[in-house]
C-alpha cells in the first residue's frame, strides 16, 4: 500500500503558482457573471406573494427537488471517471480515499443547487418584512434540502434501507407539489398564504435544518467506504456515457444507453404476436407497429407521469402571471415541449427502423404504411397530452376564454409527424460550420439536430399557436385541421424510407 501510494504521489504534477492563478481568476470570473444575475433575482422578489402564485411555485420546486431526487438514485450520484473506475477502485487502496474527490465535487454541486433552490423558494413566497434574514433563511433551506436528499442518494447505495427512504422521500415531494397545485387552483389558499406570511422566527427555525442536513452528509462521508464496488462501477458507466454524449453534442445516444440498460440481463419470455382482438386480428403494417403499443402497456408508470406532467404548463403559467388571460412565454414553452415529448415517447420503433432500415426490411411490409401505422400512437398520445394540458390552463384561468380542448386533437397529426421526424433524425453532424452570433459562437450541427422535428410540429400547430395569442374561433379551428392532417400527408409522402 505505501509503495502504491509512493509511486501515485511521485508522478503527480505539483500545482503551480500558473494553476493557483488560474483556479483564483476563474472564480473570479464567475463570481462577477453570476452576481449582476443574483442581484437582480434578489430585486424581482415580490413584498407580498400572491396566494395562487405562491401555490404554483412551491408546487413547480416541489417537482423539482423530485426529479433531481430521481435523477440522482438513477444515476448514482457517487460515480468515478473510467480510468479511476478500471484501476483504482479494485485496488487495495482505501475506498473512502478513492471516492473522495467525487464526492467533494458532488458536494459543491449540491451547495451551489440549494442556493439556487433557496432564492426560488422565496421568489414564490415574498418578503414581507426583514428580506435579509428571510433570504438568508431562504437560502439555507434550499443548501440543506439540496445537500440532504444527495447525501441521501449517496447513502442508497451503500444501503437498500436507505434506497427505500429515498424513494418515500421522492413520494413525499410529490405529494406535496399535488398539495400546492391543488390549493393554487383555489380550495385551500389560506395555507399557502399562512405559509407565505409565516413570522422570521418561523423561517430561521426552517433554517435549522441545516443541521440535519449537515449529520446526514457527515454519515453519507462516513458511507462511502461501503458502497460496493459493483454499484460504484455501474454508477461510473452511466455517468461516463452520459458525460460523452453531452462532450460529443449526440444526446441521441442516451436513448439507447436507457433501452440497454433496462433489457440487459432480463428473462423474455414468449408471447403471442400479435395479439387478437376477439375475431379481429392486427396484420401487415399494424402487425409491425403493433410492438410499441405492448411496449408501452407493460410501463404503467410512464402512462401516469405523462398524465400528471398535463397540470405543468398550468402551474407555470400560475407562477408567471396568476391573473392574466394570456399564456407567457414559458408556459407556451412548456406547453409545446411537453406535447411533444409525450409523442415521442412512442417512437422507439420508428427509431430502430432508421438505425438499422435492414432489420426493417425483413418484415417485406410496406414502408410508408409501416410509418403511417407508426404515426397512430404518437399522435394519440400528443393529441390527448396537449388536450388534457390546454383543459388545465382553460380550468386555471390562464387562456382566453373559448372552447380549447378541439385544438389538442387537431394538433395530433402534426405532433405525430414531429415525433416521427426527431426519431428518424442522422446524428450530429460536426463538419457543418459555426455561425458567430451576438452571444458567440453557434455550433450549426448541435443546433439543426435540435430543431430537427420541432420545426415540422411548430408549422404544423402554427393556428394552434396563433390561437393561444388571439383566442380560440372556428377558423383558427377549421385551419389547424387542415394543417395538422396535410403536415403528417406531406411527412409521410415525402419521407417513407428511415
Amino acid at each position: 500500500m505505501a509503495a502504491v501510494r509512493g509511486l501515485v504521489r511521485s508522478r503527480r504534477r505539483e500545482r503551480t503558482w500558473t494553476d493557483r492563478y488560474t483556479i483564483l481568476f476563474g472564480a473570479a470570473v464567475a463570481f462577477v457573471l453570476a452576481a449582476p444575475a443574483a442581484g437582480r433575482a434578489v430585486g424581482a422578489v415580490p413584498g407580498a406573494a400572491d396566494p395562487a402564485r405562491a401555490g404554483a411555485g412551491l408546487a413547480l420546486i416541489a417537482l423539482l427537488v423530485a426529479g433531481a431526487l430521481a435523477a440522482a438514485r438513477a444515476f448514482g450520484p457517487v460515480a468515478l471517471s473510467p480510468a479511476d473506475a478500471a484501476w483504482l477502485l479494485l485496488s487495495p487502496l482505501p475506498r473512502r480515499a478513492v471516492l473522495r474527490r467525487s464526492a467533494l465535487i458532488l458536494l459543491a454541486v449540491s451547495a451551489v443547487a440549494g442556493v439556487t433552490l433557496g432564492m426560488a423558494l422565496l421568489a414564490a413566497l415574498g418578503a414581507p418584512d426583514h428580506a435579509t434574514l428571510r433570504l438568508l433563511a431562504a437560502l439555507a433551506v434550499g443548501a440543506a434540502t439540496a445537500v440532504g436528499g444527495t447525501s441521501a442518494a449517496v447513502l442508497a447505495q451503500a444501503s437498500h434501507r436507505w434506497d427505500a427512504w429515498l424513494l418515500a422521500a421522492i413520494g413525499v415531494a410529490l405529494a406535496a407539489a399535488a398539495l400546492a397545485a391543488v390549493t393554487s387552483m383555489g380550495p385551500g389558499r389560506h395555507l399557502t398564504t399562512a405559509i407565505a406570511a409565516a413570522p422570521v422566527p418561523a423561517w430561521l427555525a426552517a433554517a435549522s435544518a441545516s443541521a440535519a442536513a449537515a449529520a446526514v452528509a457527515a454519515r453519507a462521508w462516513t458511507a462511502l467506504g461501503r458502497i460496493p464496488a459493483r454499484v460504484l462501477l455501474d454508477a461510473s458507466t452511466r455517468s461516463g456515457n452520459a458525460t460523452a454524449a453531452a462532450l460529443n453534442l449526440d444526446p441521441a445516444t442516451l436513448t439507447w444507453i436507457a433501452e440497454d440498460a433496462r433489457w440487459r440481463g432480463r428473462r423474455l419470455r414468449s408471447r403471442p404476436w400479435p395479439a387478437a382482438f376477439g375475431p379481429v386480428r392486427v396484420r401487415g403494417a399494424l402487425a409491425v407497429a403493433w410492438q410499441e403499443w405492448r411496449r408501452l402497456s407493460r410501463r404503467p408508470v410512464r402512462l401516469a407521469l405523462l398524465a400528471a406532467a398535463c397540470a405543468v404548463p398550468a402551474l407555470t403559467a400560475r407562477a408567471f402571471a396568476p391573473h392574466a388571460h394570456a399564456v407567457p412565454a414559458a408556459a407556451v414553452a412548456v406547453l409545446a415541449a411537453g406535447a411533444l415529448a409525450a409523442a415521442a415517447a412512442a417512437t422507439t420503433g420508428a427509431r430502430r427502423d432508421a438505425d438499422d432500415p435492414a432489420l426493417a426490411r425483413l418484415t417485406r411490409a410496406p414502408r410508408r404504411a409501416v410509418l403511417a401505422a407508426r404515426a397512430l400512437l404518437p399522435a394519440l398520445l400528443g393529441g390527448a397530452w396537449l388536450t388534457l394540458a390546454l383543459t388545465a390552463l382553460n380550468a386555471a384561468g390562464a387562456l382566453p376564454p373559448g372552447p380549447w380542448w378541439p385544438f389538442g386533437a387537431l394538433c395530433a397529426p402534426a405532433l405525430a409527424a414531429g415525433a416521427l421526424r426527431m426519431a428518424r433524425r442522422r446524428p450530429v453532424d460536426h463538419a457543418l460550420p459555426v455561425l458567430l452570433s451576438p452571444i458567440g459562437s453557434l455550433p450549426t450541427g448541435p443546433l439543426l439536430w435540435a430543431l430537427t422535428g420541432a420545426d415540422l410540429a411548430a408549422l404544423g400547430c402554427a393556428p394552434a399557436l396563433q390561437a393561444l395569442a388571439d383566442g380560440p374561433s372556428p377558423s383558427l379551428a377549421a385551419a389547424q385541421a387542415a394543417t395538422g392532417a396535410l403536415t403528417l400527408t406531406a411527412y409521410l409522402t415525402l419521407n417513407p424510407r428511415p
